[in-house]
């Protein structure tokens, strides 16, 4: 049901949650041919309902582990 995505742009601080609003880290692609955005949040709330009626999933939540990058002393 869920596989990788045809190429399609990473999500970006302007893609925002349906749900509230907070920056999206999951694009949901409907089996309809719609899509939906969701924050690691609501993807976690809603996931099994979500599954249910997604032909594909571009999940992106790692990106909220990985460290910042950091600005050298010298630049602060």
């Amino acid at each position: 049901m869920t596989g990788t995505l045809a190429p399609t742009q990473p999500l970006s601080a302007a893609d925002r949650c349906d749900r509230c609003g907070a920056q999206a880290y999951v694009r949901v692609v409907l089996n309809t041919g719609g899509e939906l955005l969701f924050c690691a949040h609501h993807m976690r709330k809603h996931d099994d309902s979500i599954r249910k009626i997604a032909s594909e999933i571009q999940d992106e939540t790692s990106r909220l582990h990985k460290e910042p990058a950091t600005t050298p002393d010298e630049e602060r």
